[in-house]
């Protein structure tokens, strides 16, 4: 592949110009880490201010997973001939919309709405700026300019997730959107400045996109990222109420957990990264065997607070090494369609992060405790594990059918 050309002529863009272009899609990562995981920590708050219960709250992050998931390839598919610039910049700006019209929501029911907005663009950017990263760059470096969009959905949770927390927190939830639709507007801006224009790719359509869609292990990866990471979220969706009345630390702590867990999905993401080089299926398994002790140990010790600290560094980097595997595989199993592949990756993402709010929430009010989430979440993530095994022995089972 090509380095990507400058538009008004055929020089290849300088190593700075890269780093500047790369920089302004990582922008457009942290503030969409920040929007989806800030309102974790908020949860509280928003259920006080919207006049319903913490697990009915929940349902508002629900909403924007949902959103991601319906978004995702229905954007991709409705932009698959347009110059992938334009169609970042119309994603983001999607995005900045739903996020500031959050702001105005009246009631419970409306926030649903706006937050199911926000979250369309989601994945669907996602999967644009890996293919504009792979782009910029040389075959040999694409995996780390990949890497490097998504550090800013990890690093979001070091700095813009505290601060937005603490945002929200001190002056009211509502503000915590605020501070996303100005790092959304700022994206733009810098994508519009950095970003240099190409055409549409060559005979894209919205039928090839979609031919990704008939592959079974296409949907056994997508599975696989659906149950498998649904624990993770059970857990971290009501991670307030966990580290507040199990763990006993003071609500003005949180900004300072959730960004141990931010730190946590960075060093995740870099050894995730090693580990999809040496063995992508190999990486699946244990990590997701990983995953599934340590939310058992999490329900068992978390009310010991040096161990809920511990844990949930840990919880944070074992659900960000999932990532880059679950990523390469979706791409090793749909050649053709690299945009669709990467946005669905995200889709699957966030179905988990909807399934582990949703069954989360439901054992809480079932009345066995903020630490039951994390028990469900093991169940989820031995689950995940026996997907990745079947699509593993299929895979095992077509090889030897082609050597014969």
């Amino acid at each position: 592949m090509p380095l990507l050309k400058n538009r008004s002529d055929s020089t290849p863009l300088s190593p700075n110009a890269v780093a500047w272009a790369i920089f302004a899609l990582a922008i457009g990562g942290f503030g969409i880490g920040t929007t989806e995981f800030a309102m974790m920590g908020l949860l509280p708050n928003v259920a006080e201010g919207v006049g319903v219960s913490v697990p009915t709250a929940g349902h508002v992050i629900s909403a924007y997973a949902l959103g991601v998931v319906v978004g995702a390839p229905l954007l991709v598919a409705i932009g698959a001939k347009m110059p992938r610039k334009t169609l970042a910049m119309g994603l983001m700006a999607l995005f900045t919309v739903g996020n500031l019209l959050s702001i105005f929501a009246v009631d419970y029911n409306t926030l649903l709405v706006t937050r199911f907005i926000a979250g369309l663009p989601h994945g669907a950017f996602f999967g644009v700026a890996a293919v504009l990263a792979a782009s910029l760059v040389v075959p040999s470096k694409r995996g780390r300019a990949i890497s490097m969009v998504m550090m800013g959905l990890s690093i979001a949770n070091v700095l813009g997730v505290p601060l937005a927390t603490f945002v929200g927190q001190q002056f009211g939830w509502r503000w915590m959107f605020v501070l996303v639709g100005v790092i959304g507007v700022i994206t733009m801006v810098f994508i519009g400045i950095f970003i240099p224009a190409q055409k549409a790719e060559p005979g894209a359509s919205l039928r090839k996109e979609l031919g990704a869609l008939r592959r079974g292990q296409v949907w056994l990866t997508l599975l696989v990222g659906v149950v498998g990471f649904g624990g993770f979220f059970a857990v971290y969706t009501y991670v307030a109420n966990t580290m507040t009345d199990v763990a006993g630390f003071d609500s003005g702590f949180l900004p300072v957990i959730v960004g141990l867990y931010g730190v946590g999905m960075v060093v995740g993401n870099y050894i995730g990264g090693r580990l999809a080089d040496w063995s992508v299926m190999g990486s699946i398994y244990a990590v997701m065997s990983f995953i599934a002790a340590m939310l058992v140990l999490y329900a068992a010790s978390v009310h010991i607070q040096w161990m809920a600290l511990l844990m949930i560094f840990v919880i944070g980097a074992s659900g960000a090494m999932l990532i880059p595997s679950l990523q390469t595989r979706l791409l090793d199993v749909s050649p053709g369609a690299p945009t669709l592949a990467s946005s669905l990756n995200h889709s699957a993402l966030n179905m988990a992060n909807a399934l582990g709010a949703f069954v989360g929430g439901l054992v809480i009010t079932w009345g066995w405790g903020f630490t039951a989430p994390a028990l469900v979440g093991a169940v989820l993530a031995v689950l995940g594990l026996g997907i990745a095994l079947l699509s593993g022995l299929l895979d095992k089972k077509d090889n030897k059918g082609l050597k014969a």
